[in-house]
């Protein structure tokens, strides 16, 4: 539905004047927007409920035309046939009184309509195919950008001039592909997809929907689908279809623009993902305690959890013993410490420790550009090789046009393998931000706890009988990790 469409007000007003025709009046709307006429009546998510009888009783159906029910035949004479079967009423605006599917002339006029029709549908995708086969063919996007990328249209409405990176997309999705290149072990695609969330970063779906003026419907960020955007070969600014590049005449991939990352990139994204599942550490965790994941019991190790209560205060305290568990079978007494408490006082302690520190972050380098080429020379040979082995080269022109490509890139790849490389690979860089400044700009407590898990800050917490009360504990360095403070 476009914003400057009327249509909805013209279907509207015409199911109201249908029902006034007969006396009737409306008891329910089915308002199916931007669904697809071309969906079976019965799946639609606001009439189906309606023809499947859970919405309770009515005693009829009324519709603008015939094609609002559906888009072929099939659906349209199934919607029909069930009212007449069921002994309810169904109407269109622009025809006299109820449809009588029992009568041979209104059965033959309404089949002509649902034909007319799904004739109307089917010209509408033949034209719809052609023209994204042409738009294809000349290099140009059609359809949704790919995340990160937005269209820029001279004319407001018009085609599309050229596909651009998005300002802040980008800038989120890269800092993505950065935490996952500096520390694969433990930042998955889950835990980013929960820190976006917990960011307040629109999904992919709902920053569409607000690029085209429209309101986001809050839907989250999936792991899965923060993954496909990270592997995609569309991040590197190539024209896509069906997953795959798109090829020119030439063998190369078409570019529309420039890309998020460079190939090296995402190769080095492809072996961070796809070499092994790996597993999830509950940095997505929702909880509001800081140290929930953190501190651990003295005597028997395990972890600490909170208890809350109407009238106490929140407390860390060992639970595993009441639970039953083996490795806490001489956990008494429990130790236990008001959270507010024990927060306080390990956000001051690594303040003190770790507030002046420097932070590094540690970043991807490409190189100086010959590796990315070599990889891309490489991934289209073996781009080529796979479509003549699928027997798409065989005739004789093009077994011609083949060898020449395929000649022209090994030629290509042998002269890039002289020139002299500077590999990519991680590389540290200062942010000129401070342990401290990291701390206070934190938006909520799950960030400051994942601040102290980045450092592996582990606090032990021992009972009062104890001879020692409690420690804070962290260790840190280069080869462990990724943000470590000088």
């Amino acid at each position: 539905m476009k914003l400057a469409t009327t249509s909805p007000e013209r279907q509207r007003a015409d199911v109201l004047a249908a029902a006034a025709s007969i006396g009737g009046h409306i008891v329910g709307w089915a308002d199916d927007w931007e669904v697809s006429g071309a969906t079976d009546p019965m799946t639609r998510p606001k009439l189906g409920p309606w023809l499947r009888d859970e919405r309770g009783p009515y005693d009829g159906l009324v519709a603008a035309v015939v094609d609002r029910l559906g888009r072929n035949v099939v659906d349209c004479l199934n919607t029909g046939y069930k009212m007449r079967d069921e002994g309810t009423l169904l109407l269109t605006y622009g025809h006299d009184g109820p449809w009588d599917l029992n009568d041979p002339i209104d059965e033959n006029r309404f089949t002509m309509d649902a034909w007319g029709a799904q004739m109307e549908l089917r010209a509408i995708q033949r034209r719809n195919r052609d023209t994204t086969v042409k738009t294809r063919a000349a290099g140009r996007p059609k359809g949704k950008p790919s995340y990160g990328f937005h269209y820029v249209r001279v004319v407001m409405g018009g085609k599309i001039d050229r596909t651009a990176l998005h300002p802040h997309a980008s800038a989120v999705i890269r800092e993505v592909a950065r935490r996952v290149l500096a520390d694969p072990e433990r930042v998955t695609p889950s835990s980013e997809a929960a820190r976006l969330n917990r960011a307040g970063e629109l999904s992919p779906a709902d920053h569409l929907a607000v690029m085209y003026g429209k309101r986001a419907g809050g839907n989250p960020w999936q792991p899965t689908s923060l993954k496909n955007i990270l592997l995609s070969e569309a991040a590197l600014g190539y024209l896509m279809h069906r997953k795959r590049p798109v090829i020119d005449q030439d063998g190369n991939p078409v570019r529309l623009c420039e890309g998020l990352w460079d190939r090296s990139t995402h190769e080095a994204l492809k072996r961070c993902l796809e070499a092994r599942d790996t597993p999830f550490k509950g940095r997505h965790s929702g909880r509001e305690y800081l140290l929930t994941e953190v501190a651990l019991c003295g005597l028997c190790g395990n972890r600490l959890y909170t208890q809350t209560s109407a009238d106490v205060p929140p407390r860390y305290v060992c639970t595993a013993r009441n639970k039953g568990w083996l490795s806490a079978q001489h956990c008494r007494p429990a130790p236990l410490i008001w959270a507010e408490k024990l927060d306080a006082y390990v956000e001051e302690w690594f303040l003190r420790e770790f507030g002046d520190g420097l932070i590094y972050e540690t970043v991807f380098d490409p190189g100086n550009g010959i590796p990315e080429r070599i990889a891309e020379v490489r991934a289209m040979r073996e781009r080529l090789r796979a479509d003549r082995e699928a027997g798409l080269y065989d005739a004789v022109d093009d077994a011609a046009w083949f060898r020449e490509r395929y000649g022209t890139l090994s030629s290509e790849l042998a002269s890039l393998e002289r020139e002299p490389q500077r590999a990519p690979g991680m590389i540290r860089r200062p942010t000129g931000e401070t342990v401290a400044d990291r701390w206070r700009n934190a938006p909520d407590v799950q960030a400051r706890k994942e601040i102290l898990m980045d450092f592996r800050v582990r606090v032990t917490l021992f009972p009062v009988s104890h001879p020692v009360r409690h420690v804070a504990g962290v260790m840190h360095g280069p080869d462990r990790d990724p943000d470590a403070a000088r």
